[in-house]
């Protein structure tokens, strides 16, 4: 994550009403392609790197979809 983007995000968040910030978290918990688990710290990188290898199998096939 870069700065520029660290400081888009705190920005968001910033000026965030209490309300828009439930609506976002109960939109979270509603979005069923996605999900939340606990996991031990010592995996979070391998994790990470599983999700950036799905992200870019992900890429990559929607690339190759809308190529022809």
């Amino acid at each position: 994550m870069n700065e520029e983007r660290v400081h888009r995000v705190l920005a968001h968040y910033e000026k965030q009403t209490e309300e828009e910030a439930l609506a976002e978290d109960e939109a979270a918990y509603e979005d069923r392609t996605q999900t939340t688990i606990d996991i031990p710290v010592e995996l979070v990188p391998a994790v990470r790197e599983l999700i950036a290898k799905h992200q870019m199998s992900q890429h990559a096939k929607t690339t190759a979809d809308n190529s022809g």
